[in-house]
């Protein structure tokens, strides 16, 4: 079954397509997101907002996001922690 990632305004990515997921700051992301722009490679999924983070996925796409890769990485984690359903204490 395949684990969708929301990375917010109603976008979702495959979690098992994420290799990584960094600020957009760093020259070799800019590198990175020119490269895909010029290869039609790039998805924007910010809706006009301002891009907070940079997702490389395994086919060499590149998703940009609105929300912060630390956030991104705390709903990845999410959703691999399995939940344990509370127990009931005994009287």
């Amino acid at each position: 079954m395949v684990e969708l990632l929301a990375v917010g305004h109603e976008n979702y990515l495959a979690l098992d397509r994420v290799i990584a997921v960094a600020p957009p700051g760093a020259a070799p992301l800019k590198r990175a997101i020119q490269s895909a722009r010029e290869h039609d490679r790039v998805i924007d999924l910010t809706s006009g907002r301002r891009t907070k983070a940079v997702v490389i996925l395994d086919d060499g796409w590149v998703a940009l996001v609105a929300i912060t890769p630390e956030t991104i990485a705390s709903r990845a984690h999410a959703l691999r922690t399995p939940r344990v359903a509370p127990t009931a204490s005994a009287p």
